[in-house]
């Protein structure tokens, strides 16, 4: 007896579930960096790096993987992103030394960007035309939801059992979801072909529309994960307790969402893309100074990580949005958003070593606003060209009515 097809519904919370599972590995590692300091004898830049190798499948993987879902199914390319996912973290939980759990911060990275990669396009085939934007939305959410979870279920058992249990954990959640999602979500259609892959790559490559995303995605990425990554490691150093840190930075992390879902609302009410994006970035260098920039009291201090996050939540929302009319053509739009995360992960590779390093230059937190903010300026330009792009599009548009 054939099954029935799942609903639209249950294909949403499965695949947000499995992008929101592999992101606990995100999460999990920034409250145990005193841990591993500790354990491994590492001096901060050298525990940036564990921050950084999540990074290294995205650099290489990204533009690549929509053209990996495209000839192998995206069904079933997120389900062997989750067992790579868990291979990774269970390497993790296992190694006796630095280089070890280097490496398995690497292959946690390869099965993360295999998860999410494919999930705009079973979002794209599951969901009705006239939900899509709205589901879009909520798909940008699943960073901050997954390593907010984290950031406050971790920190327990970080004082009770120590990290390595949590690497497990991680890893058996992964398993789990890769078996769920094959249950829940509608098989991959059969006769995918894969002709002309890489002249979707050449197409992408080759428009300037695609590069503006990847570079705005990825200057936005590398201010919220060079601040998001060290808040516990500041916090501690100010003598707030482990497990009030790590809630703390999961509130910061998880308002985030705010943003994410205001994105698709304000659009849908007409607010323009370069707006979004210009007042998002302004947002995150008021909110970056108040809390590394400022002699202002904690609470002030700490209001400016809630500013910086949830404001600044509006650019990745904004982008996914923008990615199918700035792709250069329609059947390059996985090939686009693989790019865009690309320039993602390039930031997020880049930026904790950049702040560790403002750190041990200057002594202490206070600049590390300057590295930021040089960041949200990059996003601030992004967002003129997209002004210019969408008065061109515009003309355009009025040029065709009126012939």
């Amino acid at each position: 007896m054939a099954q029935s097809r799942p609903g639209w519904g249950v294909t949403l919370a499965a695949v947000l579930a499995a992008a929101i599972v592999v992101s606990l590995n995100v999460g999990k590692l920034p409250p145990a960096l005193p841990a591993l300091r500790a354990e491994f004898g590492l001096d901060l830049v050298s525990a940036s790096l564990l921050v950084s190798f999540f990074q290294l499948a995205g650099m290489l993987l990204g533009l690549f993987g929509g053209m990996l879902a495209d000839r192998f199914g995206p069904r079933r390319v997120m389900r062997t992103g989750l067992v790579i996912a868990a291979a990774g973290s269970l390497l993790g939980a296992l190694a006796p030394s630095v280089a070890v759990l280097l490496a398995s911060r690497a292959v946690e990275s390869a099965g993360f960007i295999l998860t999410v990669l494919p999930g705009p396009a079973l979002l794209a085939r599951g969901v009705p035309p006239a939900r899509l934007r709205g589901v879009m939305g909520a798909w940008s959410a699943y960073m901050p939801v997954g390593m907010a979870l984290a950031l406050v279920l971790s920190p327990l058992a970080y004082e009770s059992l120590g990290w390595r249990p949590v690497w497990w954990a991680v890893a058996a959640a992964s398993l789990v979801m890769a078996v769920l999602l094959g249950r829940v979500v509608a098989p991959d259609p059969a006769g995918r072909a894969p002709h002309g892959a890489m002249s979707l790559v050449r197409d992408t490559l080759r428009s300037p529309r695609p590069w503006v995303l990847a570079i705005a995605f990825g200057c936005y990425a590398s201010q919220w994960m060079g601040v998001f990554s060290f808040l516990p490691t500041l916090y501690t150093e100010a003598a707030v307790p482990l497990a009030l840190a790590g809630t703390l930075t999961a509130i910061g992390v998880a308002i985030n969402v705010v943003g994410n879902l205001s994105s698709g609302v304000l659009l849908q009410r007409g607010v323009s893309r370069p707006v979004l994006i210009a007042a998002a970035s302004v947002a995150m260098i008021l909110g970056a100074w108040l809390c590394f920039g400022s002699d202002a009291p904690f609470a002030v201090r700490y209001a400016g990580v809630l500013l910086f996050s949830a404001v600044g939540g509006l650019i990745p929302g904004t982008l996914f949005a923008t990615t199918p009319a700035y792709a250069p053509h329609p059947r390059a739009v996985a090939t686009t958003t693989g790019l865009m995360q690309q320039g993602s992960t390039l930031g997020q590779f880049l930026s904790p070593p950049l702040i560790a390093a403002v750190h041990a230059a200057s002594g202490g937190w206070h600049h590390t606003w300057w590295a930021t903010g040089a960041l949200a300026l990059g996003d601030l330009l992004m967002a003129w060209l997209v002004l210019r792009f969408d008065r061109a599009d515009r003309r355009a548009r009025d040029g065709a009515a009126r012939a």
